[in-house]
């Protein structure tokens, strides 16, 4: 079943010459083909051509003994990513039509590391989401199900939701991510992969369309925590193109996964147990720590008592950058063009036709945050909150080497419910948006399945620039939790 592997299972697999790049590409490109009509992962698929091309090299370095870490690896590269020659939307009709002229410094890392890309996945448009139900190419759709009713269609988390659908569903090995307040970890913990956020700084933002820039952060979304390591390998190292890239070494990440976590303390924050947590997501988060205590693991209490303005904080600070990076789709130098008698009509009608609902909700709020009178108010008081939450964790963190929480407050929801409430959707990101503002590595490992028979993820967070640690005890959750599970439409059904 070439769709159920892992990457490390690949990878082992074709430098042991058991399969070829080129059988494993076939066999997702035809998941692809029977499968992504109904979930709508891809807003575009390469030319099959193309990508058994791009096997066919990688089976050469392999015979060769030249392949690189991630040879081989056919994956999904979410639709934020400049990718040369290749369309990139962003999920928006302002950008439908966008062809780059230059790759992304994360794509090209992965591409000379030997990936095999396969498309571009869906997304919530401009990354604006945790549905992924604010794509103009339609809702990317979850491959789980609640147990006995087949017939309603549940959200896979956003926004890099078509990824994390792409990779629960054995349409890609692996697929990359951008994280703003939750991107990546949130749709992991809906789908039952593994999602790492890395420090802020770790991979460059050259290239990847930006949301929020002080927040960006691209990494990946695999089916194991091993995975993860080794993907971020990749994935991440100093751009002299990105201002806050950081200019440290890239550690070997996928060897911190199956160290002794005995002795490390880890951190459980009295603020994370919000009013109205479900009571599955509380046992979870107690078996976590109950497994963290058994492989040698001290527990601590410990406080992040600004965590609770971290979200307030999130929707003043994100919609700002937003309003000012998204200034530039104006109909004059690229993307989409509405004509209209003057100028201010060219940029009022392109804006209109381009931008979806809640992109222009978001510019809203970011402009009137920013704008003359308001911005003491908010967005000046909204940065000194942001430097307390970031205080708040480097106090913790005196006193631990990581923290554990839920990732999201629910398993998956369906599709239509919450549409209504803007600020329920935004709370599905309750527990992950502290961590971005922080600029901490924080990691979603999925560790079980609720009532419904739907995953459950639990959170690690970690020190600035500290992604072994957080991969360690990662991988003692998942050792100890032996989530196995995958949906009943999985690809290797029928691969």
């Amino acid at each position: 079943m070439l769709t159920g592997l892992t990457l490390t299972e690949a990878r082992a697999g074709l430098a042991a010459r058991k399969f070829s790049a080129r059988e494993l590409a076939q066999a997702h490109l035809d998941a692809i083909g029977r499968l992504n009509t109904a979930l709508n992962a891809y807003i575009t698929v390469l030319p099959e051509a193309d990508v058994l091309a791009s096997a066919d090299a990688a089976d050469a370095r392999y015979a060769a003994g030249t392949a690189g870490i991630m040879d081989g690896l056919p994956i999904g590269v979410k639709d934020l990513f400049c990718t040369k020659g290749v369309r990139t939307t962003a999920a928006s009709k302002m950008l439908a039509d966008f062809v780059p002229p230059y790759e992304s410094t994360v794509t090209a890392n992965l591409l000379n590391a030997g990936a095999v890309f396969l498309g571009k996945t869906n997304l919530d448009e401009f990354a604006m989401g945790s549905a992924n139900i604010n794509s103009a190419f339609g809702p990317a759709t979850n491959p789980w199900k609640r147990k006995g009713d087949e017939a309603t269609a549940l959200v896979p988390g956003g926004s890099s939701g078509g990824s994390s659908a792409a990779v629960a569903a054995g349409m890609a090995l692996a697929a990359t991510g951008t994280d703003t307040g939750g991107s990546i970890r949130q749709p992991a913990a809906y789908c039952g992969i593994v999602g790492l956020k890395p420090t802020y700084g770790r991979c460059s933002r050259w290239g990847t369309i930006a949301f929020a820039s002080s927040l960006d952060q691209a990494g990946p979304m695999t089916r194991s925590v091993a995975d993860a390591g080794l993907m971020l390998e990749a994935m991440a190292g100093f751009d002299a193109k990105d201002s806050t890239s950081s200019n440290r070494p890239v550690p070997e990440f996928h060897k911190a996964v199956g160290k002794s976590v005995k002795g490390l303390r880890v951190g459980i924050p009295a603020e994370y147990r919000a009013p109205g947590l479900p009571a599955e997501v509380v046992a979870m988060w107690e078996q976590g720590i109950a497994w963290l205590k058994a492989a040698g693991c001290e527990v601590v209490d410990v406080s992040l008592p600004h965590t609770r303005y971290g979200l307030t904080t999130y929707y003043i600070i994100a919609p700002a950058e937003c309003s000012s990076n998204l200034a530039r789709y104006d109909g004059i130098r690229f993307g989409l063009r509405k004509d209209a008698p003057t100028l201010d009509g060219v940029y009022e009608a392109t804006r209109a036709a381009g931008f979806g609902q809640e992109v222009r909700n978001r510019i809203l709020m970011g402009t009137y945050v920013l704008s003359a009178g308001y911005y003491d108010a908010y967005y000046l008081k909204a940065q000194k909150v942001r430097t307390l939450i970031k205080r708040d964790f480097e106090n913790a963190f005196e006193n631990v080497d990581v923290l554990l929480t839920p990732t999201a407050p629910s398993a998956a929801f369906a599709q239509g419910e919450n549409m209504d409430d803007p600020v329920q959707m935004y709370l599905n990101d309750i527990f992950t948006v502290p961590a971005s503002m922080a600029g901490v590595p924080a990691l979603s490992v999925p560790v079980g399945l609720d009532g419904a028979g739907l995953p459950l993820g639990l959170q690690v967070i970690g020190k600035h620039f500290d992604e072994e640690t957080v991969l360690s005890i990662g991988g003692a959750l998942e050792a100890a939790a032996g989530f196995t599970h995958t949906p009943s439409v999985h690809a290797g059904a029928g691969a």
